[in-house]
Order: C-alpha cells, then sequence, then structure tokens
C-alpha cells in the first residue's frame, strides 16, 4: 500500500465546525541554515536567495505594524535558522516593543543558543522551540549533518536563564529515529521542558515522504502508551497546531502534530507565513503567495500593505494539500519554519 493509499484509508472523522482567528505570523528572517536536517534542505543544496532579497529590518517592521492592523498579535521569528541572521537580537528587541503585539517566540536549531540565549532573553524573547532530532551523536549527525552538542547546551542554558516556554520539537523519521522517541521523552522529564512530535511532510525532496520513512503519530502514541499512560491535557498550549498530553506518572507535557493523519488538522489555523524575500504566504501546504517587495522597495506603501494582507486573509484555503499527492515548489528553509 502506497503512503497515499494509507492516508486515504483513515476512517472518516465527524464533522466540526471551522472556527479560525487567523492573529498569528511567522516571519523568516532567513533562507539560510548551518544543518540540513532530511526533512528540510537537500544535502546538497546551495541555491540560496541573495541577500539584497532579503527583507531589511525596516521592512519587517512595517509588515507587522500593517500586520497588526488587521488582528494579528502573535509573532514567530524562523528561518532557516533565524539565529545566523546579523542583528537577530536588535530585530527582536524592535518587534517586542511595537504596540499591538502581544507575544513574539522563535523557532531554532539552537546550535548559537550558549552564546545567544541571554541576549535574546534580554531583548524580550520569553518563548522558544528547539529542533531536537535525536539525542545520540551520531544519529543526529545523521539526520541533520551537525553536532548536538550545542544544542544540548542550549537548551539547558534557556532552562537557566528563565524561559517561561521551552518547547522542543521532534520530525519522526522511521528507520531514522524511532529509537530515540523514549530517551527524547526521559531528557524531556529531566529538563522539565515540553515535547512535541511532529509528522513528516513533503517540504524538502518528494522521495522523502514514502512509505518507508512515514511514521504516523498514532503509532507513535500506542509506542508510548506501552511504557505510560497519556491524559488528554485539558488547555492549548501555544498557538500551534499541536495536541497535547500529559505522561500520568511523570507529568511530562507532549505534543503531536499529525499535518497528514489528522483530518481536523487545519480546523483552527490561525497562521499565516512571511517568507524571507517578501512574500506572504497563507498556508504552509499550499504554492499561494502574495509578493510584498513591490510595496516595500523602493518605499514602503504603508497602506497599500495593509490592503495586501486583507487580501491574502481572504484566500487562506480550508486545509493543505499535503495529502493530494503535494509537490513541493519551495524547500522547507525558502520558506520558513
Amino acid at each position: 500500500m502506497t503512503l497515499a493509499s494509507s492516508i486515504a484509508s483513515l476512517p472518516a472523522q465527524s464533522a466540526r465546525p471551522v472556527i479560525r482567528t487567523v492573529d498569528y505570523l511567522r516571519i523568516s528572517i532567513t533562507d539560510r541554515c548551518n544543518e540540513r536536517c532530511l526533512y528540510c534542505m537537500p544535502e546538497q543544496f546551495s541555491d540560496w536567495t541573495p541577500r539584497e532579497e532579503i527583507l531589511t529590518d525596516q521592512e519587517i517592521i512595517a509588515i507587522v505594524q500593517a500586520s497588526i492592523q488587521h488582528g494579528f498579535k502573535n509573532f514567530r521569528i524562523t528561518g532557516g535558522e533565524p539565529l545566523l541572521r546579523t542583528g537577530v537580537v536588535d530585530l527582536i528587541a524592535q518587534i517586542t516593543r511595537l504596540p499591538g503585539v502581544a507575544t513574539v517566540s522563535m523557532t531554532t536549531n539552537g546550535t548559537r543558543l550558549p552564546e545567544l540565549a541571554q541576549p535574546l532573553f534580554e531583548a524580550g524573547l520569553r518563548k522558544i522551540n528547539i529542533s531536537l532530532d535525536a539525542l545520540d551523536p551520531d544519529r543526529y549527525f545523521q539526520i541533520t549533518r551537525g553536532k548536538v552538542a550545542p544544542v544540548i547546551e542550549g537548551i539547558k542554558q534557556c532552562r537557566k536563564i528563565g524561559f517561561p516556554s521551552i518547547k522542543l520539537n521532534t520530525v519522526l523519521m522511521r528507520g531514522k529515529n524511532e529509537t530515540e522517541i523514549l530517551p527524547l521523552i526521559d531528557f524531556a522529564h529531566e529538563q522539565n521542558v515540553a515535547l512535541r512530535f511532529i509528522e513528516l511532510m513533503p517540504l524538502s525532496l518528494t522521495e522523502m515522504l514514502n512509505e518507508s520513512n512515514f511514521l504516523p503519530i498514532a503509532e507513535v502514541m500506542e509506542m508510548i502508551r506501552q511504557k505510560e499512560e497519556l491524559l488528554p491535557f485539558p488547555t492549548k498550549l501555544g498557538f500551534g497546531p499541536a495536541q497535547y498530553y500529559t505522561l500520568k506518572e511523570r507529568g511530562v507535557k507532549l505534543g503531536f502534530i499529525g499535518a497528514l493523519t489528522d483530518l481536523h488538522f487545519c480546523d483552527n489555523c490561525n497562521k499565516m507565513r512571511l517568507t524571507a524575500d517578501g512574500k506572504i504566504r497563507p498556508c504552509l501546504g499550499n504554492h499561494l503567495e502574495f509578493d510584498l517587495k513591490p510595496l516595500l522597495r523602493p518605499q514602503i506603501l504603508h497602506d497599500q500593505l495593509q490592503e495586501i494582507f486583507k487580501s491574502s486573509l481572504r484566500e487562506k484555503p480550508l486545509e493543505h494539500q499535503f495529502r493530494n499527492q503535494y509537490q513541493p515548489q519551495r524547500i522547507m528553509t525558502a520558506i520558513g519554519g
């Protein structure tokens, strides 16, 4: 059975009302990364966006201000690897000070957190998600072509500083990191942080998503239940799509993000994305984009920026296309995490 047919054979679920208040903008500030994760970027990839095409701090601030006028209040800084951008700490400080901003968070691979966690905290960052696909150094290298030691050091540094929200993200890949799942849960318990398991999505190479390496969240949940009971978490954590549970004995918070196998995944989607080169993308799993660059250069046209936000909100699709043999046109690092 192919992956597509296995997804199509999922049991029908009862209809639920679609209630979506779109108030969450994920802002990619660079397409560059210092790792080569299998699910994000082909190992030999070098087609970086020219630096002059990357949005400036002033342009990003103008876009955030325009989005606030249309109800956006929660912002996440992503990449590529956002901590590679020169001046990232100052940019975070500028965004956190804007009137109307409720939260500013970041998703990072964590490799530069040992030296930047404290400056980021002082700039006003309080929520941070850190990618951690394996604890074993060899396994981590096979997946990311990077070193896990600075990531673990960065996680511990964030805890020491006192970040109130620290979450670890693990992308599930059969044959790559299923043996890491239980050790990662032990680590999350030791560090008193939340851990999220994310189904593989077709966002790098089309051949990455196939029957041999797709590991559904239901299988992972059953693996965990063999060791300890999972209790549904009573409230929502954060602004994303994760469904949270706690382990009955240890109280570890575990999130599960099933973009392919959760047929209601898009029902409450509240986000849009801004790419590092100035495109508004209403849905990660849809090729639709709105180019903001003509409204930013040679001068920033504030009224027109607000209008394009209105248009993009109207065009936000009801669901992604990942289950329809989706063919990625831009890799994940170019879209933004």
